[in-house]
């Protein structure tokens, strides 16, 4: 991560692996990569994700620092990373998971999904209020992943398109919907993709989330990319071809 100057992708991927591996002796790197205005939005996002998922409680003043910088992405992240730090050490964590199974590949998510709402149209109603606090959002986002059904997909495919309030938010359902790989996400996107007004890190996880899809349609939209001339975008279509192929080769 420290050596790696010429792929702003490269240094997000590394970042978040750095928080998905837990181990403290990242959380120095991690701080140094938040301090550094010279990097991209989303690798300095990505780093104070990663501490989020390490989750030491020594690290909330280093996040609260960031709470109110011009990087909009890092601000909002270090505010749902210091409640998520919060969360994992409070008696509601412990009431709800005593137990957290222990899986090596599962991924640390940014937020916990809301266990108290089942309704897929509630949930609904939460994510496309864009008054509503982020981490409130995201924890209904992120039970609206593990419902996992169309009508659930067509949720949050609508809160993808509709919110105008935060790049980050948007970004993370690309996010989710790469992990459910759902045929019904792939318009929405598409058009994520295509909208070259969108944030590029919303646009790069709309791509990479299309090749873990990988429906037959989705190779000609990642080839139109790959000389887009935002270097973040055309590079995730072309990690997004090679998940394509790897996805449709069984």
């Amino acid at each position: 991560l420290k050596e790696e100057k010429e792929s702003d992708l490269l240094q997000h991927e590394l970042t978040y692996c750095l928080g998905q591996m837990k181990n403290k002796r990242a959380i120095p790197t991690l701080c140094d990569v938040m301090a550094d205005a010279s990097l991209h939005a989303m690798v300095r996002h990505e780093a104070a994700e990663s501490l989020g998922a390490i989750s030491d409680p020594s690290t909330i003043p280093l996040l609260e620092k960031y709470l109110n910088d011009e990087c909009k992405p890092l601000a909002e992240t270090c505010q749902l990373a210091i409640e998520k730090i919060k969360y994992d050490h409070s008696p509601e964590k412990q009431a709800a998971d005593p137990a957290p199974k222990v899986t090596v590949h599962a991924p640390i998510d940014p937020v916990p999904a809301t266990t108290s709402i089942k309704s897929v149209s509630e949930l609904r109603k939460i994510i496309c209020d864009q008054e509503a606090p982020l981490w409130k959002r995201y924890r209904a986002m992120f039970a609206l992943r593990d419902i996992n059904t169309e009508e659930a997909v067509e949720a949050l495919a609508e809160a993808l398109e509709t919110d105008k309030t935060s790049a980050l938010f948007r970004h993370e359902i690309g996010f989710v919907f790469g992990e459910l790989q759902h045929p019904a996400s792939v318009r929405a996107l598409s058009r994520v993709l295509a909208n070259t007004e969108e944030d590029p890190m919303v646009r790069h996880e709309a791509a990479e989330a299309l090749g873990s899809v990988a429906t037959p349609e989705v190779f000609d939209i990642l080839k139109r990319y790959t000389q887009d001339p935002v270097k973040v975008v055309r590079d995730s279509c072309i990690v997004a071809l090679d998940m394509f192929e790897y996805e449709q080769s069984n």
